[in-house]
């Protein structure tokens, strides 16, 4: 996978609301579509998996899954840049980015918990971001400005303010040391949360969206894992760590999305900023 930094675009044209509208309804057809593909993949997988690194899985329809993104995309939006987790591509204004499979280990040893994620960034603010889950046909959507849902239900945070009650996610990652990640983890503990892994980033993120958890947090995400979660928890009431504004599209970083009574101590407890003001 290669990231092309060059900004391959012309001066950037604001988009109108029906080019916005048309770009929406577009996201949940191709989520639906990509679902359809990932699902027949994990009935019909053959035994094994492919390795990218340490702990990176790799199956055929991780590849399958992109590959029909980027067509469909490619066809409906011809000037549009596409960044996949699978084949990279090359940074523009208005861009899609796609985890095909976020939760391929899961999906390798024949766990239904796993998604396709998509979020499309036009001059660097995260404009849509879906999330779909095609064994559970649960879709989360959300656009800026407009909220977030699940199958056409609003998402709402968590209300929780007491650790003691409050159950978090906190996703490991190869690109940190196994020492910060546990110091992280005790931090976390000793205020009092529960404290799971499910092994897909995005779908944490929508959990945390639909108050299913009260916060997700990693010290390393890459756009594609996130991008879609973030924009869907600040759309559902929730506060996130920055993530664009510092380079996040080519370089990734950390990921903080909580619902606010337990925002500030999920930030102490991990030492991810939240974004200015909140």
């Amino acid at each position: 996978m290669s990231i092309d930094m060059t900004v391959h675009a012309t001066a950037p044209q604001p988009e109108t609301g029906s080019e916005m509208d048309r770009r929406a309804a577009f996201c949940l057809e191709i989520a639906r579509s990509a679902g359809a593909v990932a699902l027949d993949g994990f009935r019909n997988r053959k035994p094994g998996f492919g390795m990218k690194g340490p702990q990176d899985f790799l199956t055929e329809t991780d590849a399958a899954v992109e590959r029909h993104l980027k067509a469909r995309i490619s066809a409906e939006f011809p000037e549009d840049g596409f960044l996949g987790e699978e084949g990279g591509g090359a940074i523009r204004s208005d861009i899609w980015v796609v985890d095909p499979i976020d939760g391929t280990a899961n999906f390798a040893r024949d766990i239904p918990h796993f998604c396709i994620a998509i979020a499309f960034v036009s001059n660097g603010e995260t404009e849509i971001g879906a999330i779909y889950n095609p064994v559970l046909d649960e879709l989360y959507f959300a656009r800026r400005g407009h909220g977030g849902t699940r199958n056409g239900k609003p998402l709402s945070v968590a209300r929780t303010r007491d650790f003691d009650s409050a159950c978090v996610e906190f996703g490991w990652s190869n690109r940190k040391t196994n020492e910060r990640y546990l110091d992280v983890l005790s931090n976390i503990l000793e205020r009092g949360a529960n404290v799971r892994r499910g092994a897909s980033g995005a779908l944490g993120l929508a959990y945390v969206a639909d108050g299913r958890s009260d916060a997700y947090a990693e010290l390393h995400m890459h756009a594609w894992d996130c991008l879609a979660g973030l924009l869907m928890v600040k759309e559902a009431g929730g506060v996130v760590a920055p993530f664009l504004s510092l380079s996040g599209l080519t370089e990734g970083g950390a990921v903080l999305a909580a619902a606010p009574g337990v925002a500030l101590g999920m930030s102490e407890a991990t030492g991810i900023a939240l974004e200015a003001g909140k």
